[in-house]
Formats: C-alpha cells, structure tokens, sequence
C-alpha cells in the first residue's frame, strides 16, 4: 500500500487527484487532504508521516515550501501547479517531480512509476537506507524569506549574510536588500553548507563570496571586512573562533 498525502486548496482539483489516483492504482490510500500552509504545519507536527506527497505550490495561505522549511519532512514529494516558475523551489523542497496542471493521468502514473522507480533504488543502496535519507540529505540552495505579506524565494547564493537583531533574523542579499525569516540562527546553520556559510559569532552568519578580507581587532579577535562597504556591519571574530575561521577561508 502506497499511502499518500494530498495538500491542495481547490476542492475541486483535490477531488480530481484523489479520483485520478485511485484509477491508476488500487494501492495508493490517501491518509490526509490539507488546504493550507497552516494546517499543514500543524498536521506534520503530530501525525505520522506518509511515504508521498501530493503538493499545490500555491495554497490560499502562501506557498507551500513554507511548510517544508518549518517543519522536518521526511518523505518525498510530487509538486503540482499552474505555474512553472516554481520548477528549481520544487527540488530543493523534497521534490521528486513537478507536474503542472492540468495534470492527465498518464503524467501522474509516470510519476508515481518514478517513485517507485528511486525507492527500489535507494533501498538496495548498503550506504543510504531509503529514498527519505536522499531527500533530505541535499543541502538546499533556496530560502523562503519575507518582505511585508509576500513570501520570496531567494538563492542562497545571492545572500551576503544573516543577522539576528532584537531575536528578530534578518537576511541580507548582494543588492542589500532586507528581508524577515521565520528561523533561529542555529537552525539556517545546520541547513547551510559549512564551505559556504559560516557562523562568525551569535549575531551573524556569512557568506564566503562576500568577504573581501579579515584583519586583527584587539589584537586577538578579527574583524571582518564586507564587499560591499555600504552594509556597514561589524562583524567580529571572537579569539575562540579565529583559528577555525581562518582555516575556513584558507581551505575555501
């Protein structure tokens, strides 16, 4: 039995996917229907994951990739929407497959036969237990941060630093503009990757692509000078984490 999840808001479309599944294989059992970000937040908090996901990228509340950053999702997911502006979000959100609507049945059975497909796969692999393992192993290269009531999708690529400030988290991007996330410090730390992003005192986190250079600050601390001056931040290297910093930017 294929036990699946369904998040979509249009009842109309969720119906569709529930009729459309159950046409394609008699053993896909759809254990949850969610409508919005919030419920969905909610149900994975307390609910046994299922082994698939069925996800509408734009729900009534937002975008759907908010669930995955704020909740730990250990199960692949099968993206579905109108718009193919959200392909490259798709994959760094567990995503296995991105259909877009309206989606016919032959394209849902490909999908499913590509799940099937990398679970028999993984799960002869001795080094990765299962699909769930792969999926989730990935270091993401998006963030869902946000300006007002919209949420953005922005590279991490682009992302000169974060700062927490007032237990408020802030990013930073290389055109300076500011932005809201809704996560601790300690929390992007272990999402980042450490060749990239290090975490240079409890305030802030930078990119190594920004760095123009470091010199000394009271003899035994560092400060860290920015490519772009404008920013205007004092970044201060503490003399317990000099060493492992300037390993960092010696190895990079």
């Amino acid at each position: 039995m294929l036990n699946t999840i369904i998040i979509e808001d249009e009842k109309n479309a969720r119906q569709g996917l529930i009729d459309s599944l159950a046409n394609i294989d008699a053993n896909v059992n759809v254990v949850a229907q969610l409508c919005t970000v919030r419920e969905s937040i909610e149900y994975f908090k307390t609910a046994p994951q299922a082994d698939l996901i069925f996800c509408d990228v734009q729900l009534e509340d937002g975008l759907s990739f908010e669930i995955f950053s704020k909740v730990e999702i250990r199960t692949p997911v099968i993206f579905i929407t109108g718009y193919d502006q959200f392909v490259m979000n798709a994959f760094e959100y567990n995503g296995i497959d991105y259909l877009l609507k309206p989606v016919s049945e032959d394209e849902l059975q490909k999908a499913i036969i590509k799940y099937r497909k990398l679970e028999k796969h993984f799960s002869n692999q001795p080094s990765l237990n299962n699909l769930v393992q792969y999926v989730n192993t990935r270091k993401k290269t998006r963030l869902i941060v946000k300006k007002g009531l919209e949420n953005i999708s922005l590279r991490l690529e682009d992302i000169i630093l974060f700062f927490t400030e007032n237990k408020i988290v802030y990013v930073v991007d290389k055109w300076s503009k500011k932005y809201l996330v809704d996560r601790n410090l300690g929390e992007l730390e272990e999402d980042l990757d450490d060749n990239i992003f290090f975490r240079a005192n409890r305030q802030y986190i930078i990119n190594i692509n920004y760095i123009k250079g470091f010199k000394s600050y009271e003899k035994v601390k560092l400060q860290v000078d920015l490519i772009i001056p404008e920013l205007n931040y004092c970044i201060i290297i503490s003399q317990e984490t000099a060493p492992a910093f300037r390993k960092w930017m010696h190895e990079a």
